[in-house]
């Protein structure tokens, strides 16, 4: 699956926008200028080279210029030499919507608007910088900059950790399933510095992948996250993990089975040991499952990195769907 080939399940996506919510498009030509709103709403396309944003490299977000949503940021800002403004990703995955987009004898690009007020911003490829491999060029006329000392003042202070300079983070193990989708729903989080996939919990020196979905290896595959304490305690994420399987399914995940996508916590200090117990003990009085909650709650061991393509794999497979999470 790349980008260019997309499936069914992306323009149902792109259509989950309220069209009760959208702006009047007279409206809209009264607030916006006449090349804001041919990029915004008839889908146009500015100059390269001769737009405001394509080299600016002032610290700060860029926001929807219909709606004010902020969409991405400076520090996902790169240069990527075709004069418009690129960046490697949205602020979070779901402040935008994809659809495809049929212009050139048939060919196939990837359209990204935005979520709340669908507007055209411009397309996705993946010809962008490793390790997440796209790029995201935008229309300059579909933005507005929102400078980093500003953005107290307009509203969005609450985005303000994106510029500030982490302190000391700490690690989190989690094994729910295949790990495409947990790195997925985990990078959501604010407060998550970054995630990796990668086998734990076994013996085997440095295994790959086909060695692990054997089966008898004993490692898992799991989801390594290291996080900033500051801004997202360890029950937070122990929430989202409850939330995002069925931990009552031994060795097995919907289809995937093996003891590779059991059900586990790899605690890396003693703090987090209680916290996983505690939690699992609150879930179970609470009657949350049906069934008996069977998640290992393991001291963390050896994480060895999985192969690079399944490295923020949902991001680079943009048709890929994920679970729904549950709500409690």
């Amino acid at each position: 699956m790349t980008v260019f080939v997309l499936f069914l399940s992306i323009s149902v996506i792109a259509n989950e926008v309220n069209k009760n919510m959208l702006p009047d498009k007279e409206e809209l030509k009264k607030k916006l200028t006449p090349l804001q709103y041919k990029v915004t709403q008839e889908n146009g396309t500015e100059p390269a080279f001769d737009n405001p944003y394509w080299d600016n490299k002032k610290e700060g977000i860029y926001v929807d210029i219909v709606s004010g949503e902020p969409l991405f940021s400076s520090t996902d800002k790169y240069d990527s030499g075709t004069g418009w403004p690129s960046f490697t990703k949205p602020i979070h995955d779901n402040l935008v919507t994809f659809k495809p987009d049929r212009y050139l004898l048939g060919t196939v690009r990837t359209e990204v608007r935005s979520k709340k007020v669908n507007s055209h911003l411009g397309h996705v490829f993946e010809d962008g910088p490793t390790p997440i491999g796209l790029r995201y060029c935008l229309n300059s006329a579909a933005l507005r900059f929102v400078p980093k000392e500003d953005m107290e003042k307009e509203g969005y202070g609450n985005l303000k950790y994106l510029f500030e300079k982490k302190g000391k983070t700490e690690l989190a193990t989690f094994s729910a399933g295949c790990f495409w989708c947990v790195q997925y729903l985990f990078d959501q989080l604010d407060g998550v510095v970054k995630t990796k996939v990668g086998y734990t919990g076994g013996d085997l020196v440095n295994p790959t992948y086909r060695q692990v979905s054997k089966g008898n290896t004993g490692h898992a595959e799991a989801v390594q996250i290291e996080f900033d304490p500051k801004s997202i305690s360890y029950e937070k994420l122990l929430d989202l993990f409850w939330r995002l399987h069925d931990p009552t399914t031994l060795n097995r995940q919907s289809h995937d089975v093996g003891t590779e996508y059991r059900s586990a916590i790899f605690y890396h200090d003693e703090g987090q040991k209680l916290a996983a117990e505690k939690s699992k003990e609150k879930l179970e009085k609470a009657g949350v499952f049906k069934k008996k909650i069977i998640t290992e709650i393991k001291p963390a061991a050896k994480f060895y990195d999985a192969e690079m393509y399944h490295q923020e794999y949902v991001k680079k497979h943009i048709g890929h769907q994920c679970q729904k999470l549950r709500n409690s």
